[in-house]
């Protein structure tokens, strides 16, 4: 009885301290964020001052309404939500479809096929920049949307946890549908994806959160203003108004509001999916 308590006390112990640091470490990843939020609200002034204090001293949303102003923020926002959005739709599909094939479907090369994908996992994506920039170039696709959606039209980590994904479905259940005369169409539609769907989040968050933050790429491949995305536009408004950093904190306070909703939305799936992935195949 004393060594289970002991035991007992030990575990006790072992979680508090656990526990505690999981809290230090969220407190070090949220800090600069709420430092942003607040900051935001200040004017350049007290963010320039020696004597610097957490909470901002006479609060404004004036800063919002001049990052707005000052370098048409809505437009490109819009731009990088619908860039974000179009690339995670179309990954999720191809992701889907492409790790449904590698794992229900037997056909010769299957296998070297799937290792040439988990290959370009541990390739750089900085390598590929010039041959894609020459392809695009090639192609006349400089300065179009096209040169931004194309190339992402899949990914190797999509795929993979897909096709992990699709380990736990039977078999069964497929040659049922077949024999009942549904075709792979509608087996992969009406079947497959609606039991992906924690998988499908876990893509979804990490793909909108790749697309929303890229900048080298859209730097590369834009040269219109008005096709610009956020994340190079938050770089060209600090340049030009360095001087302004409450502004700067106002526009990057006002970006990551996506991420933040698209994480709270699919938080629990996004867990259920990364562990599903984890255990099977």
């Amino acid at each position: 009885m004393q060594k289970q308590k002991a035991s007992s006390g030990g575990s006790k112990g072992s979680g508090i301290l656990l526990n505690a640091v999981l809290i230090l470490f969220s407190l070090l990843t949220i800090l600069p964020f709420l430092w942003m939020l607040s900051s935001s609200l200040k004017t350049n002034v007290e963010i320039s001052a020696l004597e610097q204090s957490f909470l901002p001293k006479a609060p404004t949303l004036q800063n919002y309404l001049n990052a707005i102003e000052k370098m048409n923020f809505l437009r490109y926002f819009f731009n990088s939500f619908a860039y974000a959005v179009a690339i995670t739709v179309i990954t999720l599909y191809t992701s889907s479809i492409s790790g449904f094939v590698l794992c229900k479907y037997r056909f010769k090369g299957r296998q070297l096929l799937f290792s040439c994908i988990l290959a370009t996992m541990m390739v750089p994506g900085v390598v590929t920049i010039i041959p894609r920039y020459s392809m695009m170039q090639l192609a006349g696709w400089l300065d179009s949307w096209r040169a931004l959606i194309v190339p992402s039209l899949f990914t190797s980590f999509g795929i993979f946890m897909m096709r992990q994904s699709c380990t736990g479905i039977p078999d069964e259940m497929l040659e049922a549908a077949r024999i009942d005369g549904a075709n792979e169409f509608y087996i992969f539609h009406r079947i497959i994806l609606p039991m992906l769907q924690n998988a499908l989040s876990s893509i979804a968050i990490f793909q909108f959160l790749w697309a929303w933050e890229d900048y080298l790429w859209p730097y590369l491949m834009i040269r219109s203003e008005s096709k610009q995305v956020l994340s190079v536009a938050l770089n060209m408004f600090s340049g030009r108004y360095s001087t302004d950093y409450a502004g700067l904190f106002a526009a990057t306070s006002i970006a990551i509001i996506p991420v933040v909703i698209c994480y709270l939305f699919f938080q629990r799936r996004f867990i259920e999916g990364i562990a599903s992935s984890a255990v099977k195949g």
